[in-house]
Protein backbone atom coordinates (compact mmCIF):
# COMPACT_ATOMS: atom_id res chain seq x y z
CA UNK A 1 0.00 0.00 0.00
CA UNK A 2 1.35 3.48 -1.00
CA UNK A 3 1.11 5.75 2.29
CA UNK A 4 0.51 9.44 0.86
CA UNK A 5 0.51 10.76 4.23
CA UNK A 6 2.84 13.81 5.30
CA UNK A 7 3.93 13.33 8.41
CA UNK A 8 5.61 15.61 10.75
CA UNK A 9 9.35 16.21 10.57
CA UNK A 10 10.24 15.58 14.44
CA UNK A 11 13.81 14.81 15.52
CA UNK A 12 14.48 13.53 17.76
CA UNK A 13 10.73 11.35 18.26
CA UNK A 14 9.71 12.86 21.64
CA UNK A 15 8.26 9.36 22.41
CA UNK A 16 11.37 7.07 21.36
CA UNK A 17 13.31 10.32 23.99
CA UNK A 18 10.66 8.93 26.67
CA UNK A 19 11.31 5.20 26.28
CA UNK A 20 14.85 5.92 26.40
CA UNK A 21 15.04 7.83 29.19
CA UNK A 22 16.33 11.00 27.67
CA UNK A 23 13.39 13.42 28.51
CA UNK A 24 11.60 12.91 31.65
CA UNK A 25 7.92 10.92 31.24
CA UNK A 26 5.81 8.94 33.76
CA UNK A 27 4.86 5.64 32.23
CA UNK A 28 1.88 3.70 34.04
CA UNK A 29 2.83 0.64 32.45
CA UNK A 30 5.64 -0.44 29.69
CA UNK A 31 6.42 -4.10 27.95
CA UNK A 32 8.62 -4.91 25.39
CA UNK A 33 5.37 -4.48 22.57
CA UNK A 34 3.75 -0.95 24.17
CA UNK A 35 3.21 1.78 26.71
CA UNK A 36 0.72 3.43 28.28
CA UNK A 37 1.95 6.85 29.65
CA UNK A 38 0.10 10.18 31.35
CA UNK A 39 0.38 13.15 28.83
CA UNK A 40 1.79 16.29 30.34
CA UNK A 41 -1.06 18.25 28.54
CA UNK A 42 -4.33 17.12 29.96
CA UNK A 43 -7.31 17.21 27.44
CA UNK A 44 -9.76 14.96 29.94
CA UNK A 45 -9.61 13.21 32.88
CA UNK A 46 -6.72 11.42 33.29
CA UNK A 47 -5.73 11.52 29.65
CA UNK A 48 -3.45 8.88 28.54
CA UNK A 49 -0.93 8.33 25.77
CA UNK A 50 -0.82 4.28 24.23
CA UNK A 51 2.09 3.72 21.97
CA UNK A 52 4.16 1.20 20.22
CA UNK A 53 7.83 0.79 21.84
CA UNK A 54 9.11 0.37 18.89
CA UNK A 55 8.64 3.16 16.24
CA UNK A 56 6.15 3.27 13.40
CA UNK A 57 4.75 6.71 12.79
CA UNK A 58 1.44 5.94 11.80
CA UNK A 59 -1.58 3.39 11.81
CA UNK A 60 -1.37 2.64 7.79
CA UNK A 61 3.13 1.74 9.28
CA UNK A 62 1.53 -0.41 12.34
CA UNK A 63 3.15 -4.16 11.65
CA UNK A 64 0.17 -7.00 12.14
CA UNK A 65 1.96 -8.16 15.31
CA UNK A 66 1.59 -4.63 17.30
CA UNK A 67 -2.21 -4.07 16.45
CA UNK A 68 -3.31 -6.47 18.86
CA UNK A 69 -1.00 -5.62 21.84
CA UNK A 70 -0.99 -2.18 21.10
CA UNK A 71 -5.43 -2.25 21.13
CA UNK A 72 -5.56 -4.29 24.63
CA UNK A 73 -3.20 -1.30 25.86
CA UNK A 74 -6.03 1.30 24.52
CA UNK A 75 -8.34 -1.17 26.31
CA UNK A 76 -6.52 -1.13 29.74
CA UNK A 77 -6.33 2.77 29.71
CA UNK A 78 -10.06 3.17 28.75
CA UNK A 79 -11.02 0.61 31.51
CA UNK A 80 -8.35 2.29 34.73
CA UNK A 81 -9.69 5.50 33.72
CA UNK A 82 -13.25 4.19 34.05
CA UNK A 83 -12.57 2.68 37.07
CA UNK A 84 -10.51 5.91 38.19
CA UNK A 85 -12.48 8.78 37.53
CA UNK A 86 -16.27 7.24 37.15
CA UNK A 87 -16.49 9.80 34.12
CA UNK A 88 -19.80 9.32 32.03
CA UNK A 89 -17.46 8.82 28.71
CA UNK A 90 -14.19 7.26 27.70
CA UNK A 91 -12.81 9.54 24.49
CA UNK A 92 -10.15 7.33 22.26
CA UNK A 93 -8.65 8.76 19.41
CA UNK A 94 -5.62 8.77 17.47
CA UNK A 95 -4.27 11.12 14.06
CA UNK A 96 -2.36 10.27 11.42
CA UNK A 97 -1.23 13.26 8.97
CA UNK A 98 -0.35 16.81 9.20
CA UNK A 99 -3.75 17.41 7.85
CA UNK A 100 -5.09 15.03 10.67
CA UNK A 101 -3.04 17.15 13.38
CA UNK A 102 -0.51 14.37 13.99
CA UNK A 103 2.28 16.79 15.79
CA UNK A 104 4.24 13.48 16.95
CA UNK A 105 5.74 10.91 14.37
CA UNK A 106 4.91 8.05 16.50
CA UNK A 107 1.72 6.11 16.41
CA UNK A 108 -0.30 7.20 19.31
CA UNK A 109 -3.64 6.72 20.56
CA UNK A 110 -5.30 9.18 23.05
CA UNK A 111 -7.19 7.79 25.74
CA UNK A 112 -9.45 10.25 28.18
CA UNK A 113 -12.33 9.96 30.42
CA UNK A 114 -14.54 13.03 29.51
CA UNK A 115 -14.55 16.39 31.01
CA UNK A 116 -17.27 17.28 33.73
CA UNK A 117 -19.36 18.94 31.11
CA UNK A 118 -18.75 16.26 28.42
CA UNK A 119 -16.42 16.28 25.52
CA UNK A 120 -12.68 17.12 25.82
CA UNK A 121 -10.81 19.75 25.77
CA UNK A 122 -9.13 20.63 21.94
CA UNK A 123 -7.92 23.85 22.71
CA UNK A 124 -4.55 25.30 24.59
CA UNK A 125 -4.09 23.62 27.87
CA UNK A 126 -1.36 23.94 30.16
CA UNK A 127 1.41 21.77 30.62
CA UNK A 128 1.39 19.41 34.17
CA UNK A 129 4.46 19.08 35.96
CA UNK A 130 5.99 15.88 36.57
CA UNK A 131 4.71 15.60 39.80
CA UNK A 132 0.91 15.61 38.80
CA UNK A 133 1.66 13.08 36.03
CA UNK A 134 2.33 10.91 39.18
CA UNK A 135 0.02 11.84 41.09
CA UNK A 136 -2.20 10.87 38.14
CA UNK A 137 -0.08 7.46 37.59
CA UNK A 138 -0.79 6.74 41.41
CA UNK A 139 -4.57 7.29 41.10
CA UNK A 140 -4.75 5.11 38.19
CA UNK A 141 -2.48 2.27 39.07
CA UNK A 142 -4.51 0.58 41.49
CA UNK A 143 -7.14 -0.15 38.52
CA UNK A 144 -4.58 -1.08 35.81
CA UNK A 145 -3.27 -4.68 35.70
CA UNK A 146 -0.23 -4.77 33.62
CA UNK A 147 1.05 -7.81 31.98
CA UNK A 148 3.34 -8.30 29.82
CA UNK A 149 0.32 -9.15 27.20
CA UNK A 150 -1.51 -6.08 28.03
CA UNK A 151 1.04 -3.40 28.83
Amino acid sequence: MTNYLEIPEVDPCAFCDYLSGARAYVFLCRNAEVAIAVTREQRGRSHLIVFPVEHHHTLLDLPDRLAGPLMRAVRVAATAIASAEKSAGIAVWQNNGLAAAQTIPHIHFHVAGTLPGGGTDFGDVPEISLDSARAIADRLSPHVGCSDSAA
